[in-house]
C-alpha cells in the first residue's frame, strides 16, 4: 500500500499538482507560497510578515466596499490556487462567508480578528448582536491581527518562523509608533470639538482609542440604507453642535452626506465637506495612503486637519510606509 501511495504521489506530481500543497508550483513560477486576502489592509500586513516568502494576491482593492463584494469566477479561481487564505471575518465580507468557511477552502481559510480579545470588541445594538469588524481604527487591536498572520505563516512554513517573527516585529514597531502619532494629533483637537462625522459607522473603535465622538449616517454596514428621517436626525445633531465639518469616504457613495450638508443648510447652518477619508478600502497602491499606516495617518491629519481649521503640521517620523 505504501508504494502504490508513493506511485500515486509521483504521478500526481508529474501532472503538476503534487501531494503536499506546500509543494504546489505557483502560477507565476516564483517558487512563494500564494496567499490570497480580502481586503488591502489585510494585504498590507500580509506583505509586511510575510516577506519575500509571499506572494500575496488582494481580492479589493482601492474604493471597494466588502460590505457588498461578491466573489467573481476569476476570485473563485484565485481561491483555488492559494496556499493561505486570509479574511477579516466578523461578517465583514458578509457576501463571501460561507465560501471561505465551507468545503475546500475551510482548512486553508484563517480570520485575522480571531487574534482579538473578545472583551476589547464592540457590540453596537444596531448590528444585532454582532461584533463591529473595523478592528483596524484602533491601532493596538489590529496589532493583534498582525499576530494572527505572524502564527499561522510561521506554522505553515516552519523552516521560516524565525523571519516571520523578525518581520511582524519590525511591524509591530512602526504601528506602536503609528499609535502614538495618532493620539498626539489627536489632542490637538479640543476635546469639545472631537467629534466626527461620516458615512458609515466604520469609526467606532477609532472613536474609543482616540477619543472622540462618533456618528455616521448610516449603520455599521453600508447595505443598510439611510432615509429622509436620518438625513434629518444628523443635520439636527450637527447644527446644535455646530460642527464645522463631516467627511466622505473613499468606498462610499458621497451623495448622502452631500444630502446632509444640504439638510444643516437649510437649518441655518453651514458645514464644509472636510475630506475623504479611507474606511472599508485603502488608497491606490504605490502612494502613501496605499498602505495601512499611510492610510491611517492620512485619516488622522485630515480630521484634525478640518476640526481644527488649521494646515497639519505633521511632527518628524522615520516610519515607513
Amino acid at each position: 500500500m505504501q508504494r502504490i501511495y508513493i506511485l500515486l504521489c509521483l504521478m500526481v506530481l508529474l501532472a503538476g499538482t503534487g501531494c503536499d500543497p506546500k509543494e504546489q508550483p505557483d502560477a507565476s513560477g516564483t517558487g512563494k507560497y500564494r496567499v490570497v486576502t480580502t481586503i488591502g489592509m489585510i494585504t498590507d500586513v500580509v506583505k509586511n510578515v510575510g516577506g519575500d516568502r509571499v506572494e500575496v494576491i488582494g481580492l479589493m482593492g482601492p474604493g471597494v466596499d466588502p460590505h457588498l463584494y461578491k466573489a467573481s469566477a476569476g476570485d473563485v479561481q484565485k481561491l483555488d490556487s492559494a496556499h493561505l487564505i486570509f479574511y477579516n471575518g466578523l461578517h465583514l465580507e458578509s457576501k463571501m462567508g460561507d465560501l471561505l468557511n465551507v468545503g475546500k477552502y475551510r482548512d486553508k481559510t484563517f480570520a485575522v480578528t480571531d487574534a482579538a480579545d473578545r472583551s476589547l470588541l464592540l457590540t453596537p445594538p444596531e448590528f444585532e448582536g454582532q461584533y463591529d469588524p473595523h478592528l483596524w481604527f484602533d491601532v493596538t487591536l489590529w496589532m493583534q491581527a498582525v499576530g494572527k498572520v505572524r502564527d499561522v505563516l510561521s506554522e505553515f512554513d516552519s523552516d521560516n518562523t524565525l523571519m516571520y517573527w523578525s518581520n511582524a516585529e519590525r511591524y509591530l514597531a512602526k504601528l506602536a509608533e503609528l499609535h502614538t502619532y495618532i493620539k498626539a494629533q489627536a489632542e490637538r483637537v479640543p476635546p469639545q470639538q472631537r467629534v466626527l462625522v461620516t458615512a458609515h459607522d466604520a469609526f467606532n473603535y477609532f472613536g474609543k482609542a482616540y477619543g472622540f465622538e462618533v456618528r455616521g449616517l448610516q449603520g455599521i454596514s453600508t447595505a443598510t440604507e439611510a432615509g429622509i428621517a436620518d438625513v434629518q436626525a444628523l443635520a439636527t445633531f450637527i447644527t446644535e453642535r455646530q460642527i464645522p465639518a463631516i467627511f466622505v469616504e473613499s468606498s462610499v457613495s458621497t451623495r448622502s452626506l452631500e444630502a446632509v450638508k444640504a439638510a444643516v443648510k437649510s437649518k441655518g447652518f453651514e458645514v464644509e465637506i472636510g475630506g475623504e477619508l479611507f474606511s472599508d478600502a485603502m488608497g491606490n497602491e504605490g502612494t502613501p495612503e496605499g498602505t495601512y499606516i499611510g492610510m491611517v495617518r492620512h485619516n488622522i491629519d485630515t480630521i484634525v486637519k478640518a476640526l481644527v481649521g488649521e494646515s497639519t503640521t505633521t511632527s518628524p517620523s522615520t516610519t515607513e510606509y
